[in-house]
Protein backbone atom coordinates (compact mmCIF):
# COMPACT_ATOMS: atom_id res chain seq x y z
CA UNK A 1 0.00 0.00 0.00
CA UNK A 2 1.11 3.72 -0.40
CA UNK A 3 2.11 5.84 2.45
CA UNK A 4 0.37 8.93 2.91
CA UNK A 5 3.15 11.19 2.27
CA UNK A 6 6.42 11.48 1.16
CA UNK A 7 8.24 14.90 1.13
CA UNK A 8 10.80 15.61 -2.02
CA UNK A 9 12.61 19.12 -2.94
CA UNK A 10 11.21 20.88 -5.70
CA UNK A 11 12.36 24.24 -6.79
CA UNK A 12 10.05 27.06 -7.08
CA UNK A 13 11.33 30.38 -8.75
CA UNK A 14 14.96 29.60 -7.42
CA UNK A 15 13.48 28.50 -3.80
CA UNK A 16 13.51 25.13 -2.21
CA UNK A 17 9.83 24.32 -1.47
CA UNK A 18 8.83 20.43 -0.26
CA UNK A 19 5.71 18.83 -1.71
CA UNK A 20 3.91 16.05 -0.32
CA UNK A 21 3.43 12.79 -2.51
CA UNK A 22 2.58 9.28 -1.73
CA UNK A 23 5.01 6.60 -1.68
CA UNK A 24 4.72 3.23 -1.72
CA UNK A 25 4.23 -0.43 -3.22
CA UNK A 26 1.16 -1.98 -5.03
CA UNK A 27 -0.57 -4.81 -4.40
CA UNK A 28 0.99 -6.79 -7.34
CA UNK A 29 4.77 -6.49 -5.57
CA UNK A 30 4.67 -5.79 -2.19
CA UNK A 31 8.39 -4.84 -2.07
CA UNK A 32 8.93 -3.61 -5.76
CA UNK A 33 8.17 -1.64 -8.15
CA UNK A 34 8.47 1.54 -5.99
CA UNK A 35 5.48 3.33 -6.62
CA UNK A 36 5.75 7.32 -6.14
CA UNK A 37 1.92 8.91 -6.71
CA UNK A 38 1.04 12.33 -7.09
CA UNK A 39 -2.92 12.28 -6.34
CA UNK A 40 -3.23 15.86 -7.16
CA UNK A 41 -1.92 15.41 -10.51
CA UNK A 42 -0.43 18.93 -10.28
CA UNK A 43 3.37 18.51 -10.37
CA UNK A 44 5.14 18.59 -13.73
CA UNK A 45 7.05 15.08 -14.41
CA UNK A 46 9.59 16.20 -16.06
CA UNK A 47 10.78 19.21 -13.45
CA UNK A 48 9.84 16.74 -10.74
CA UNK A 49 12.82 14.03 -12.12
CA UNK A 50 15.10 17.40 -12.72
CA UNK A 51 14.88 18.18 -8.91
CA UNK A 52 14.90 14.51 -7.69
CA UNK A 53 17.91 12.74 -9.65
CA UNK A 54 19.60 11.84 -6.83
CA UNK A 55 16.88 10.62 -4.43
CA UNK A 56 15.95 8.70 -7.49
CA UNK A 57 19.55 7.70 -8.46
CA UNK A 58 19.37 6.26 -4.63
CA UNK A 59 15.99 4.55 -4.84
CA UNK A 60 17.15 2.66 -8.51
CA UNK A 61 19.85 1.49 -6.74
CA UNK A 62 17.97 -0.27 -4.32
CA UNK A 63 14.59 -0.95 -6.20
CA UNK A 64 15.25 -0.86 -9.72
CA UNK A 65 12.39 0.37 -10.82
CA UNK A 66 9.84 3.37 -9.96
CA UNK A 67 6.44 3.52 -11.16
CA UNK A 68 5.42 7.58 -11.15
CA UNK A 69 1.23 7.63 -11.57
CA UNK A 70 -0.65 10.60 -11.75
CA UNK A 71 2.52 13.00 -12.86
CA UNK A 72 0.11 14.30 -15.46
CA UNK A 73 2.10 12.99 -18.54
CA UNK A 74 -0.47 13.69 -21.43
CA UNK A 75 1.68 13.03 -24.41
CA UNK A 76 4.84 11.66 -26.06
CA UNK A 77 6.13 15.14 -25.93
CA UNK A 78 5.73 15.28 -21.97
CA UNK A 79 7.08 11.46 -22.06
CA UNK A 80 10.10 12.86 -23.83
CA UNK A 81 10.52 15.54 -21.20
CA UNK A 82 10.66 13.11 -18.60
CA UNK A 83 12.95 10.78 -20.43
CA UNK A 84 15.40 13.69 -21.46
CA UNK A 85 15.60 14.36 -17.92
CA UNK A 86 15.92 10.79 -16.68
CA UNK A 87 18.30 9.84 -19.40
CA UNK A 88 20.56 12.58 -20.01
CA UNK A 89 22.59 10.70 -23.14
CA UNK A 90 19.62 8.86 -25.42
CA UNK A 91 20.99 5.92 -27.21
CA UNK A 92 19.80 4.56 -30.82
CA UNK A 93 19.15 1.30 -31.18
CA UNK A 94 21.59 -0.56 -32.49
CA UNK A 95 21.70 -4.48 -33.42
CA UNK A 96 17.71 -3.96 -33.12
CA UNK A 97 16.13 -7.22 -32.99
CA UNK A 98 12.52 -6.54 -32.64
CA UNK A 99 10.15 -3.96 -34.92
CA UNK A 100 9.18 -0.49 -33.27
CA UNK A 101 9.14 2.89 -34.47
CA UNK A 102 11.40 5.50 -34.39
CA UNK A 103 9.20 8.57 -33.23
CA UNK A 104 12.20 11.11 -32.89
CA UNK A 105 14.15 12.21 -30.39
CA UNK A 106 15.00 9.36 -28.73
CA UNK A 107 11.33 7.92 -28.03
CA UNK A 108 10.32 4.97 -29.72
CA UNK A 109 7.29 2.31 -29.80
CA UNK A 110 7.67 -0.60 -27.40
CA UNK A 111 7.82 -3.50 -29.69
CA UNK A 112 4.98 -3.82 -32.33
CA UNK A 113 4.43 -8.02 -32.13
CA UNK A 114 0.68 -8.97 -32.78
CA UNK A 115 -1.38 -8.50 -29.71
CA UNK A 116 -2.29 -11.97 -28.69
CA UNK A 117 1.93 -12.70 -28.11
CA UNK A 118 3.60 -12.79 -25.12
CA UNK A 119 7.23 -11.12 -24.97
CA UNK A 120 9.68 -12.91 -22.62
CA UNK A 121 11.78 -10.79 -20.23
CA UNK A 122 14.89 -9.27 -21.03
CA UNK A 123 17.50 -6.99 -19.98
CA UNK A 124 17.32 -4.14 -23.29
CA UNK A 125 20.46 -4.68 -25.43
CA UNK A 126 22.51 -7.28 -22.83
CA UNK A 127 23.98 -8.60 -26.17
CA UNK A 128 25.58 -5.60 -27.20
CA UNK A 129 28.67 -4.62 -26.19
CA UNK A 130 27.59 -1.10 -24.66
CA UNK A 131 24.00 -1.68 -23.16
CA UNK A 132 21.85 1.56 -22.49
CA UNK A 133 21.81 1.44 -18.33
CA UNK A 134 18.37 3.23 -18.04
CA UNK A 135 15.08 2.43 -19.63
CA UNK A 136 11.76 4.94 -19.34
CA UNK A 137 8.27 3.63 -20.26
CA UNK A 138 5.60 5.31 -20.16
CA UNK A 139 1.80 4.39 -21.15
CA UNK A 140 0.07 6.58 -23.76
CA UNK A 141 -3.34 4.41 -23.72
CA UNK A 142 -3.74 1.40 -21.45
CA UNK A 143 -5.45 -1.79 -23.55
CA UNK A 144 -8.77 -3.44 -23.26
CA UNK A 145 -7.54 -5.94 -21.37
CA UNK A 146 -4.25 -7.15 -20.05
CA UNK A 147 -1.64 -5.65 -22.02
CA UNK A 148 1.04 -5.35 -19.19
CA UNK A 149 5.01 -5.10 -19.33
CA UNK A 150 5.92 -6.96 -16.53
CA UNK A 151 8.95 -7.17 -14.61
CA UNK A 152 11.97 -9.11 -13.15
CA UNK A 153 14.45 -8.15 -10.35
CA UNK A 154 17.35 -10.00 -12.27
CA UNK A 155 19.27 -9.96 -8.68
CA UNK A 156 16.41 -12.25 -7.78
CA UNK A 157 16.71 -14.43 -10.79
CA UNK A 158 20.04 -14.79 -10.39
CA UNK A 159 19.87 -16.10 -7.03
CA UNK A 160 17.13 -17.95 -8.61
CA UNK A 161 19.08 -20.23 -10.83
CA UNK A 162 20.75 -23.44 -9.70
CA UNK A 163 24.72 -23.13 -8.64
CA UNK A 164 25.76 -25.85 -11.72
CA UNK A 165 23.96 -23.78 -14.04
CA UNK A 166 24.91 -20.37 -12.94
CA UNK A 167 28.66 -22.14 -13.01
CA UNK A 168 28.68 -23.68 -16.47
CA UNK A 169 26.93 -20.01 -17.88
CA UNK A 170 30.19 -18.31 -15.39
CA UNK A 171 32.92 -20.71 -17.27
CA UNK A 172 32.05 -20.33 -20.53
CA UNK A 173 29.82 -17.16 -21.06
CA UNK A 174 26.74 -17.67 -24.20
CA UNK A 175 26.98 -17.38 -27.50
CA UNK A 176 24.48 -15.45 -29.58
CA UNK A 177 23.97 -16.23 -33.60
CA UNK A 178 21.44 -14.32 -35.55
CA UNK A 179 20.85 -14.56 -38.91
CA UNK A 180 19.78 -11.52 -41.44
CA UNK A 181 17.98 -11.29 -44.56
CA UNK A 182 16.38 -14.65 -44.53
CA UNK A 183 12.88 -13.29 -44.56
CA UNK A 184 12.33 -14.06 -40.72
CA UNK A 185 13.81 -10.81 -39.31
CA UNK A 186 14.76 -8.01 -39.58
CA UNK A 187 17.08 -7.14 -42.24
CA UNK A 188 20.82 -6.47 -41.87
CA UNK A 189 20.06 -2.31 -42.87
CA UNK A 190 17.37 -2.20 -40.52
CA UNK A 191 19.24 -3.40 -37.39
CA UNK A 192 22.69 -1.47 -38.26
CA UNK A 193 20.60 1.62 -39.17
CA UNK A 194 22.91 1.88 -42.57
CA UNK A 195 22.81 0.31 -46.02
CA UNK A 196 26.08 0.52 -46.15
CA UNK A 197 28.03 -2.83 -45.30
CA UNK A 198 31.60 -1.33 -44.56
CA UNK A 199 29.88 0.52 -41.74
CA UNK A 200 28.31 -2.81 -40.39
CA UNK A 201 32.16 -4.48 -40.85
CA UNK A 202 33.74 -1.18 -38.78
CA UNK A 203 30.67 -1.63 -36.32
CA UNK A 204 31.41 -5.55 -35.96
CA UNK A 205 34.79 -5.04 -35.44
CA UNK A 206 34.54 -2.31 -32.44
CA UNK A 207 31.82 -4.47 -30.70
CA UNK A 208 33.29 -7.63 -30.84
CA UNK A 209 30.87 -9.30 -33.32
CA UNK A 210 32.35 -12.25 -35.66
CA UNK A 211 31.01 -11.14 -38.80
CA UNK A 212 30.12 -13.63 -41.60
CA UNK A 213 29.08 -12.16 -45.31
CA UNK A 214 26.70 -15.18 -47.26
CA UNK A 215 25.71 -12.81 -49.68
CA UNK A 216 24.71 -9.15 -50.26
CA UNK A 217 21.16 -9.41 -48.69
CA UNK A 218 22.56 -12.11 -45.66
CA UNK A 219 25.07 -11.87 -43.22
CA UNK A 220 25.50 -14.21 -39.85
CA UNK A 221 26.57 -12.79 -37.06
CA UNK A 222 28.09 -14.45 -33.75
CA UNK A 223 28.67 -12.89 -30.11
CA UNK A 224 29.98 -14.11 -27.06
CA UNK A 225 29.40 -12.45 -23.87
CA UNK A 226 28.81 -13.24 -20.13
CA UNK A 227 25.90 -14.47 -18.85
CA UNK A 228 25.96 -13.15 -15.35
CA UNK A 229 27.26 -9.48 -14.61
CA UNK A 230 28.45 -7.36 -12.08
CA UNK A 231 26.16 -4.23 -11.52
CA UNK A 232 28.68 -1.00 -12.66
CA UNK A 233 27.28 0.97 -9.21
CA UNK A 234 26.48 -1.66 -6.75
CA UNK A 235 28.91 -4.43 -7.37
CA UNK A 236 25.56 -6.54 -6.90
CA UNK A 237 25.98 -10.12 -9.23
CA UNK A 238 22.82 -9.87 -12.11
CA UNK A 239 21.42 -12.32 -14.52
CA UNK A 240 22.06 -10.07 -17.68
CA UNK A 241 21.48 -11.97 -21.03
CA UNK A 242 19.34 -12.95 -23.83
CA UNK A 243 20.15 -16.56 -23.31
CA UNK A 244 16.32 -17.93 -22.83
CA UNK A 245 14.67 -15.49 -24.79
CA UNK A 246 16.43 -16.61 -28.11
CA UNK A 247 16.83 -20.38 -27.49
CA UNK A 248 15.00 -22.42 -29.82
CA UNK A 249 13.20 -23.71 -27.23
CA UNK A 250 11.28 -20.21 -26.83
CA UNK A 251 9.63 -20.94 -30.39
CA UNK A 252 6.49 -22.82 -30.55
CA UNK A 253 7.32 -26.28 -30.88
CA UNK A 254 5.46 -26.98 -34.14
CA UNK A 255 7.47 -23.75 -35.75
CA UNK A 256 10.45 -25.13 -34.52
CA UNK A 257 10.48 -28.28 -36.12
CA UNK A 258 9.25 -26.36 -39.40
CA UNK A 259 11.78 -24.35 -39.15
CA UNK A 260 14.89 -26.53 -38.16
CA UNK A 261 13.83 -29.21 -40.88
CA UNK A 262 13.66 -26.37 -43.77
CA UNK A 263 16.87 -24.08 -42.36
CA UNK A 264 18.75 -26.44 -40.27
CA UNK A 265 19.84 -24.86 -36.61
CA UNK A 266 22.27 -22.62 -38.16
CA UNK A 267 20.08 -21.08 -39.81
CA UNK A 268 17.29 -19.82 -37.65
CA UNK A 269 17.13 -15.83 -37.44
CA UNK A 270 18.00 -16.13 -33.58
CA UNK A 271 19.83 -18.77 -31.71
CA UNK A 272 21.61 -19.28 -28.38
CA UNK A 273 24.38 -21.29 -27.05
CA UNK A 274 26.73 -21.85 -24.28
CA UNK A 275 30.08 -19.68 -25.54
CA UNK A 276 31.99 -22.65 -26.48
CA UNK A 277 29.14 -23.42 -28.94
CA UNK A 278 27.90 -26.03 -27.37
CA UNK A 279 24.35 -26.41 -26.91
CA UNK A 280 22.15 -25.23 -23.76
CA UNK A 281 19.78 -28.24 -23.26
CA UNK A 282 15.93 -26.98 -22.95
CA UNK A 283 15.82 -28.09 -19.38
CA UNK A 284 18.26 -25.56 -18.68
CA UNK A 285 16.18 -23.05 -20.22
CA UNK A 286 13.44 -24.17 -18.63
CA UNK A 287 14.36 -23.52 -15.15
CA UNK A 288 16.02 -20.52 -16.12
CA UNK A 289 11.95 -19.34 -17.18
CA UNK A 290 10.96 -20.74 -14.24
CA UNK A 291 13.45 -18.42 -11.97
CA UNK A 292 12.49 -15.58 -14.28
CA UNK A 293 8.85 -16.56 -13.12
CA UNK A 294 9.30 -16.17 -9.51
CA UNK A 295 11.07 -13.18 -10.04
CA UNK A 296 8.01 -11.45 -12.31
CA UNK A 297 5.41 -8.29 -10.99
CA UNK A 298 2.49 -7.98 -13.36
CA UNK A 299 0.67 -4.75 -13.02
CA UNK A 300 -1.51 -2.96 -15.38
CA UNK A 301 -1.26 0.05 -16.92
CA UNK A 302 -2.77 3.38 -16.70
CA UNK A 303 -3.08 6.21 -18.56
CA UNK A 304 0.14 9.01 -17.98
CA UNK A 305 2.13 6.30 -15.55
CA UNK A 306 6.08 6.43 -16.04
CA UNK A 307 8.01 3.28 -15.70
CA UNK A 308 11.94 4.79 -14.45
CA UNK A 309 14.12 1.11 -14.80
CA UNK A 310 17.70 0.42 -14.20
CA UNK A 311 17.90 -1.62 -17.10
CA UNK A 312 21.14 -3.89 -15.66
CA UNK A 313 18.39 -4.77 -12.47
CA UNK A 314 15.20 -5.14 -14.38
CA UNK A 315 14.16 -6.88 -16.99
CA UNK A 316 10.89 -6.29 -18.65
CA UNK A 317 8.27 -8.29 -21.24
CA UNK A 318 5.08 -8.02 -22.61
CA UNK A 319 1.55 -9.76 -21.98
CA UNK A 320 -0.84 -10.19 -24.89
CA UNK A 321 -3.69 -7.84 -25.02
CA UNK A 322 -6.91 -6.89 -26.58
CA UNK A 323 -8.11 -3.58 -28.14
CA UNK A 324 -5.55 -0.37 -28.82
CA UNK A 325 -2.69 -0.06 -26.67
CA UNK A 326 0.70 2.38 -27.10
CA UNK A 327 3.65 2.13 -24.81
CA UNK A 328 6.43 4.33 -25.70
CA UNK A 329 9.91 3.63 -24.83
CA UNK A 330 13.60 5.82 -24.56
CA UNK A 331 17.07 4.39 -23.56
CA UNK A 332 20.65 5.44 -22.59
CA UNK A 333 23.29 6.40 -20.63
CA UNK A 334 25.44 3.83 -22.61
CA UNK A 335 27.34 1.58 -20.08
CA UNK A 336 31.24 2.07 -20.51
CA UNK A 337 33.43 -0.64 -19.08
Amino acid sequence: MLKDTVIFNEQYNGQTATSALKEGFLPEGPDFPLVIEDTSGAHNAAQWVADNAAQIDQQLKQYGAILLRGFNVQNEDDFREVANEFIPTLAKYMEGATPRTNLGKGAYTSTEFPNELSIAQHNELSYIKQWPMKIAFSCMIPAEERGATPIADVRKVHDFIDADIKAKFEAHGWMLVRNYGNGLGPTWQKAFNTDDIEEVKAYCQQADVELEIISADQIRTRQVRPAIREHIHTGEKVWFNHAAFWHPSSLCPVIRKELVSQFGEEALTYNTMYGDGSVIPDDVIEHINEAYKKATVTFLWEKGDVLLMDNMLVSHGRDPFKGERRVVVSMGEPVEL
